[in-house]
């Protein structure tokens, strides 16, 4: 597929993709035009990218961290070493403290809101 239908379907800019592919993300074969083609594991990567970018991870980690993940195959493309396991693990304690906080930060909401709707009743 091309660029324009990959970036359709994966619901990311043409300008990310470019960019992911810049970055070492995102590998696109060429056409003999020099047309960017991707398979259809480009789509599944594309929202892994995504993923990993929403959770606060800069393009090198997430180019550390891509071979790691499963290929289109299902297999492991690479073993993970022990350091990039270890940084993934400080990454995943800071997400799950944003998450803490976002809790924290609905229940003050709630309370707020069921706050303002007793006051609407009186």
């Amino acid at each position: 597929m091309r660029i324009g239908e990959l970036a359709r379907r994966s619901g990311v800019s043409e300008r990310s993709l470019r960019y992911y592919e810049a970055q070492g993300l995102l590998p696109a074969q060429r056409s003999p035009g020099g047309q960017r083609e991707y398979g259809e594991w480009a789509v599944d990567r594309v929202v892994r990218i995504q993923t990993l970018y929403a959770a606060g991870l800069n393009s090198r980690k997430i180019a550390q961290l891509l071979p790691c993940l499963r290929d289109e195959d299902g297999r492991p493309s690479e073993i993970a070493t022990p350091e990039l396991v270890a940084q993934l693990g400080t990454e995943r304690e800071r997400i799950n403290g944003l998450i803490a906080d976002l809790l924290r930060s609905r229940e003050v909401l709630d309370e707020v809101i069921a706050s303002a709707g007793g006051m609407d009743e009186k």
